[in-house]
């Protein structure tokens, strides 16, 4: 698994936590996509499962260090929803339970690891409760988390929190920069665009990727002018809409941005002849309500079964178009 330069700041410390012997059994990470949360709990179980450390590091030669690298050891326990469910059900946490109660195949550290604990159900959340507290000896529950609000707050006051935040814009710039992704403009947007998540940003830099959104900023510049919004139909009814959607909301951010006065804070710093054009032509009200639309729609798109992507767009469309057509506009600075 890949390392990332800007986790070793808070590897070390909680590496120094469990040397120092204040180290939780039960570790809540709360991260955003794209920062690297993975390969930390990967590499705090490689330390935590090692049985001949060096320091803050794993040796890599140890039988147990072997069994980590080889993807197979006992002790070692991934949990993650079945394939085609998004939900990790109470069968699974049942067995786990079970398994943590007997002995340590190896005779070391039991490493539980849960990458995002929010996809735990209600019952498999209160059954993995109990062992949260009263835990076996020698195990550690690493858990993962995008969203805390959507655990349960039982299961958040048994762990110790962690906050991974996003590196400093520069060092997430350095980062994309060595891997050759984009331009400087360009690499500055997508990191924006991700709330400063570099791994994020390099995937969104992709070609496949950052073609789709330009296509989504070429056809809402066309329709602009001709208040034609059903134009962008095309571009946003995709598989991927909530993350077309996500782009676009951000350009109606960036000209509320661009009608205050606050360029600087502009996201997509790539598209600011499309941000001033879309600034002049709509109020700061007419922004607000529209964007606020578009969040709406794009909470309905992720949270309802069977929903249709189309009709449900095409009615965003015409209102927005609706809008363009009724609604007056008063010219605002330039950027």
């Amino acid at each position: 698994m890949n390392w990332y330069p800007w986790l070793n700041t808070a590897y070390r410390h909680l590496v120094g936590q469990y040397t120092a012997g204040r180290g939780h059994h039960a570790l809540l990470l709360h991260a955003a996509p794209g920062n690297g949360d993975a390969a930390l709990l990967y590499a705090l179980s490689r330390w935590l499962i090692c049985q001949q450390r060096n320091g803050e590091k794993s040796c890599g030669e140890c039988h147990s260090c072997r069994l980590m690298l080889a993807g197979n050891h006992p002790d070692y326990h991934v949990l993650a929803p079945e394939k085609g469910k998004s939900s990790l059900g109470i069968e699974p946490i049942r067995q786990l339970i079970e398994t943590l109660n007997s002995h340590a195949h190896q005779g070391g550290a039991k490493v539980v690891w849960l990458s995002q604990a929010e996809l735990l159900t209600e019952a498999a959340a209160n059954a993995l409760l109990k062992t949260l507290e009263e835990p076996p000896a020698n195990t550690y529950f690493l858990l993962g988390c995008r969203e805390t609000s959507s655990l349960l707050a039982t299961l958040r006051s048994r762990c110790f929190y962690w906050h991974l935040a996003s590196p400093d814009e520069q060092l997430g710039l350095q980062w994309l920069s060595r891997q050759g992704v984009g331009n400087p403009n360009d690499r500055l947007t997508a990191l924006r665009l991700h709330d400063g998540a570099p791994i994020a940003a390099e995937q969104l830099l992709q070609p496949e990727h950052w073609q789709k959104r330009l296509a989504l900023c070429n056809a809402l510049s066309t329709a602009l002018p001709q208040c034609d919004m059903l134009l962008l139909l095309p571009v946003l009814n995709h598989d991927d809409v909530a993350d077309r959607l996500h782009w676009l909301c951000a350009l109606l951010l960036d000209a509320m941005k661009c009608q205050q006065g606050a360029a600087s804070y502009i996201l997509n710093q790539d598209q600011l002849a499309l941000v001033q054009q879309m600034a002049s032509r709509l109020s700061s009200a007419s922004l607000q309500q529209i964007t606020q639309q578009w969040l709406n729609c794009r909470h309905q798109l992720l949270s309802i079964v069977g929903v249709n992507r189309e009709l449900l767009l095409t009615e965003q469309l015409l209102s927005w178009e609706q809008m363009l057509g009724s609604t007056g506009f008063t010219p605002h600075h330039p950027l």
